[in-house]
């Protein structure tokens, strides 16, 4: 049987003024406190990538963000430099259903890449962007706009709310689900979402940091 698909209301997803006050506020405030302590490690990281190619430290991407909005997302670049120009070669080779790009041997990825990921501190420069406010702390994952062009009006439904760092796929299925169950979880999310679900997936995905949970 055919899984009930989730119909979500733009307009009323836009009229939680209160609970999206409370986010952002709760955001900048945890982006900034977090940046400072975190100083120390960026720069062990930034070595580690230097000592590893001498390419770049930071790798920046474009994105799409609430209501297909675009935007520029931070990452400690844990690729090979000529990754991008490699990517058409492996694009047949991709494991996973739908609009988006996964391959669990993935030659693009550096020797630093590896660790880096696997405790998902690639992701960290993202409190950057929490900070100026185009990504939050918990949401969907922001997708490139190659993936949004095939997307379907269902699919497009992620966009209803600001991109996260992490959510509610990251922090449970991840890799054991496909493009369609990333669809679903992000769509339960946003439509169950709250405060208390937000701190939930929040140590959630503190646990799987210390604890990894496969990911690539």
């Amino acid at each position: 049987m055919k899984a009930r698909q989730i119909t979500l209301d733009s307009d009323q997803i836009d009229k939680r003024y209160v609970y999206r006050l409370g986010k952002r506020a709760f955001d900048f405030t945890a982006s900034l406190l977090a940046l400072i302590p975190l100083s120390i490690v960026f720069i062990a990281i930034a070595l580690l990538i230097k000592l590893d190619d001498h390419g770049p430290v930071f790798f920046t991407q474009t994105r799409v963000g609430r209501h297909g909005k675009e935007f520029k997302i931070y990452k400690f670049r844990s690729m090979r430099v000529d990754a991008e120009d490699l990517l058409e070669r492996l694009l047949a080779k991709n494991q996973v259903d739908g609009p988006m790009f996964k391959m669990k041997d993935d030659p693009r990825i550096s020797r630093v890449g590896k660790f880096l990921r696997k405790y998902s501190l690639d992701e960290l420069p993202q409190l950057f962007n929490v900070l100026i406010g185009n990504m939050s702390l918990v949401g969907p994952r922001p997708p490139l706009p190659r993936e949004v062009a095939k997307y379907t009006d269902y699919d497009k439904q992620r966009l209803y709310v600001t991109p996260g760092c992490t959510g509610l796929w990251q922090a449970t299925e991840r890799n054991n689900v496909g493009f369609a169950g990333m669809v679903k979880l992000d769509l339960e999310y946003i439509q169950n979402a709250s405060w208390w679900l937000d701190l939930k997936i929040i140590f959630m995905t503190v646990k799987i940091i210390i604890v990894p949970n496969g990911a690539y």
